[in-house]
């Protein structure tokens, strides 16, 4: 093996480098591989505490891939290790297609290593690779469908989460809440799963003092007709804060709810007793929301939702003041010590609309998962509706699992409603061949040619890896598909070739285009790697 040493490094050149990366990325690919389609092998991770505990099966291509930390072999890992990364960040940005990225990647870095290690040029292969991804990307585009309809989202859920249950009760669910709506997932008690729809919003935020439920163990109170003063103050006065009330109370106003970050227990006395006859005057406070990194953003929402005005302290907002014109106004309002919610604000449905579309606009703009979550929360809570979805299992373990799958499914459905859906069981894909197998014939350069075949026979793994992990022989099912028609393709469940969309057989167009997308750049890249740089770890001193 060429290598050189220095006393901080270890360098490794080709040829050792590429059949290094390519095992290490094969022994990653390969792992994740069976786990493809309906019908998936499992496979077995040893846990980490060592002893009487039995193997974790799983099914998930990201948990597999994030489960193998380091291979024995330095320069194989550094191939692991750039595989795995790609899995992820896959996993990460749409939920799901790891173990397509995977099978795609592999493919296209073999072919173009075998191609490279008998004289082929790296650089202009990796050139037309991703000329060719932009063909491919195109095609799909054009091909793309609208997610429409509770059966379409319950299949498409069903694929991802291969459970029935889950899919059908978020079939039900983003019919009625659409892309953006807010969606809560907790355990549930039994072993079903089951889902409610909550009106109005509700915020992870509630009641300041228990104080406040008053007498009779009441563990919820609910608010009619309500006014809110929406601020993110810290009251300590309570003679201003007496004044403020007072002057509601004499408007004729009969409930206020004040939104504050934190209250003194002298000023939730006061409120208390103000509130002691409920029916003449009722009165409360309740935590400010912080859900989101920017508190402000969210009581600036809450505020247009409500048709009131905010207050804040870094402005230079006092409670002296407030005037009734700034309040904001809801038909009820509710209350726990955890929770509250808004059913009814009455804000300007206009205002509403024209925020929303900036947040959506705003949204598409950005591929920061932790912004988008931010936007998503925004216009959920704009939008006004909210849903629960919980999910039962016999055992702890059970629920987990089948947590961790809803999940996903609901970042794919989210996606495909957002963006459409697309041909499933590799169709798409294969579809996408024709235009590749024109383009090579007609490129004077062999670097372009070959580039075209090697993406032409990666398209073909996918299918290839389904049908192989159902127990059928790819070849000659290939071959009928091919003497079909557009759009037909092999449902591995019933053994039958099929009109994929006809029997609910597709995929997000988010997930298959950003799983081609990143398994061809990413080839591409480890294409053109020469040398491998190992840092030598530093030796730990002890002190005697």
């Amino acid at each position: 093996m060429k290598q050189r040493s220095t006393n901080q490094a270890r360098l490794v050149f080709q040829p050792d480098t590429s059949s290094a990366m390519q095992r290490g990325i094969n022994w990653v690919a390969d792992a994740v591989r069976p786990t493809l389609g309906p019908l998936p092998r499992y496979v077995a991770i040893d846990p980490v505490s060592r002893g009487n505990v039995s193997p974790i099966l799983l099914d998930d291509g990201a948990m597999i891939a994030r489960r193998i930390l380091e291979l024995p072999d330095a320069h194989e890992d550094m191939g692991a290790m750039f595989c795995r990364r790609v899995l992820w960040d896959q996993h990460e940005h749409v939920g799901d297609g790891t173990v397509l990225t995977a099978v795609l990647f592999q493919s296209a870095f073999n072919q173009g290593l075998k191609y490279i290690a008998a004289g082929g040029n790296a650089m202009m292969l990796r050139r037309y690779l991703e000329h060719g991804l932009c063909i491919i990307s195109d095609q799909l585009r054009q091909r793309i469908m609208p997610l429409e309809g509770q059966q379409q989202i319950v299949a498409l859920a069903k694929s991802v989460s291969h459970d029935a249950e889950v899919a059908k009760s978020l079939g039900e669910v983003f019919d009625v809440i659409g892309a953006h709506g807010l969606l809560e997932l907790r355990s549930g008690y039994g072993r079903e799963v089951t889902h409610e729809f909550v009106e109005g919003v509700y915020f992870k935020s509630g009641l300041i003092s228990k104080l406040m439920l008053g007498e009779g163990g009441k563990s919820k109170l609910q608010i009619e007709n309500a006014a809110l003063l929406i601020t993110d103050f810290d009251i300590d006065d309570p003679k201003q804060l007496v004044a403020t009330v007072g002057q509601v109370y004499s408007s004729g106003i009969k409930s206020l709810v004040i939104i504050a970050k934190s209250v003194t227990e002298q000023s939730i006395a006061v409120l208390v007793a103000m509130s002691r006859n409920p029916q003449q005057f009722h009165v409360i406070a309740i935590q400010t929301p912080d859900e989101l990194n920017d508190q402000t953003m969210l009581l600036d929402d809450l505020a247009l939702l409500t048709g009131g005005r905010l207050f804040l302290k870094a402005v230079g907002d006092k409670l002296s003041s407030v005037g009734l014109g700034d309040l904001g106004h809801a038909r009820r309002v509710w209350a726990n010590t955890e929770f509250f919610g808004i059913v009814g604000p009455k804000g300007s449905p206009h205002a509403r609309r024209e925020r929303i579309a900036n947040l959506e606009a705003a949204f598409d703009k950005t591929d920061k998962l932790d912004i988008q979550q931010q936007f998503r929360q925004r216009i959920g809570t704009l939008l006004g509706g909210s849903a629960t979805l919980h999910i039962g299992g016999v055992t702890e373990t059970e629920i987990k699992t089948r947590k961790a799958n809803a999940e996903r499914a609901i970042q794919v459905v989210r996606g495909a409603l957002m963006k459409g859906i697309l041909a499933g069981g590799g169709v798409a894909l294969l579809d996408c061949r024709s235009i590749l197998q024109k383009m090579a014939k007609q490129a004077s350069e062999l670097d372009e040619q070959v580039a075209y075949k090697i993406l032409c026979s990666m398209l073909e793994e996918p299918t290839r890896a389904i049908l192989t992990n159902a127990g059928y022989e790819p070849s000659p099912i290939l071959a009928a598909m091919d003497r079909g028609d557009s759009g037909c393709g092999f449902d591995a469940r019933t053994g039958k070739i099929v009109d994929v969309v006809e029997v609910g057989i597709f995929d997000s167009a988010d997930v298959l285009i950003a799983a081609v997308t990143r398994a061809i750049s990413s080839a591409a890249l480890a294409l053109t790697v020469d040398v491998l740089v190992h840092h030598k770890k530093p030796e730990v001193s002890v002190n005697p």
